[in-house]
């Protein structure tokens, strides 16, 4: 221990003996890390106007403390630059709203991940990708930002495989799940800014994820038949994953806008679109094996997956060919909900609010 930090400080002789030494303690996701040094840990909070001991965020459930230190420690293991801090604490910050129910979206078996989506000017200041490949490899900042939160959830809630993480299966979300939107290719109103936060200013909503489906439809221009195949991702997934309606998440790419913008089509109209098409009967349940759920209610019993039309995030991001989308399925339903916060200083200097 020493004075500076409440860290514990070891000695290694080398980045890959430091790496070896985190691996064997289990304070990795698997990934190599970048050793968090003293020297980096003081650059970090002093580019994010941070003492160490800054509460960020609290986790009640488990009764721990989330430390602008750790943060930081954090950020450095996953290969952040210092601009990245801002994005995570306010992603932290998102997720710690009782709403989002962090303790059970990290315990479950479900195995759900959290996502990051991004707007406003912070996505272009420390280069995230909204485009080509937008949700894999090839962005520092989108994969060290969404590692970043895999790494306060393992180290500072004890989200461990086994212990506090009880995942069945998971899914590749956990190891990074961030993404920019596309503002710039896209007539549409950026998703923060419906979610309340002021237009131009930088936020980041976070969702409990389900694994992501990607769907797609080349054969029409007609936005409501190209619909009926995102509805149609949708309803399997109330069929074979959970019935529980809440919030889910529409990535659409390039190509797929093209064919609402031509037909004038709004992230509104399809969310009153998609609401009339996200439906079945309770009897629907039979067919993928499903005999008990389909004998609980009344046969004929109408099931939806939105509580509104305002239950789905349509997001514009993907690579500019192909007639390609995605649907990302909530964790739980409505047990989590989405939390969209503006991020707070850093070089997106940004308002404080949360909606």
């Amino acid at each position: 221990m020493n004075d500076e930090f409440a860290s514990a400080v070891l000695d290694a002789e080398d980045a890959f003996e430091a790496n070896e030494l985190f691996q064997a303690k289990g304070w990795t996701d698997g990934l190599p890390i970048v050793p968090p040094t003293k020297e980096a840990l003081r650059t970090f909070l002093n580019t994010a106007g941070f003492t160490a001991g800054d509460l960020i965020a609290s986790e009640p459930i488990r009764r721990r403390n989330i430390t602008a230190e750790k943060v930081c420690i954090a950020a450095i293991m996953a290969g952040c630059l210092p601009d990245y801090v801002p994005v995570v604490v306010s992603a932290l910050r998102a997720m710690s709203e009782p709403r989002f129910s962090l303790h059970g979206s990290t315990a479950s078996t479900g195995g759900c991940a959290p996502m990051l989506v991004v707007n406003g000017p912070v996505r272009g200041q420390i280069g995230m990708n909204a485009t080509h490949n937008v949700l894999a490899n090839g962005c520092r900042a989108n994969a060290c930002i969404g590692r970043a939160i895999r790494l306060v959830i393992m180290n500072v809630l004890g989200g461990l495989p086994g212990q506090f993480d009880r995942a069945t299966l998971g899914h590749a979300g956990k190891f990074t799940f961030c993404f920019a939107e596309d503002e710039e290719d896209s007539r549409w109103i950026p998703l923060a800014t419906e979610r309340g936060v002021g237009a131009g200013l930088s936020a980041v909503t976070v969702m409990s994820a389900g694994s992501p489906h990607q769907v797609m439809h080349e054969w029409s221009r007609d936005p409501k038949e190209v619909l009926q195949t995102y509805a149609a991702s949708i309803r399997a997934n109330m069929l074979t994953y959970s019935p529980r309606a809440g919030h889910y998440a529409m990535i659409v790419p390039k190509q797929h806008r093209q064919v609402f913008d031509a037909a004038g089509w709004h992230k509104r109209d399809i969310r009153e679109y998609l609401f009339e098409q996200v439906r079945f009967v309770r009897a629907e349940f039979g067919r993928v094996g499903k005999a008990a759920l389909a004998a609980s209610g009344a046969a004929d019993e109408v099931l939806c997956a939105f509580r509104s039309p305002d239950d789905l995030m349509v997001i514009a991001a993907g690579g500019p060919a192909g007639g390609f989308g995605m649907i990302v399925p909530p964790w739980a339903g409505d047990k989590s909900e989405a939390v969209t916060r503006a991020i707070e200083g850093g070089p997106a200097a940004a308002q404080r609010s949360a909606v």
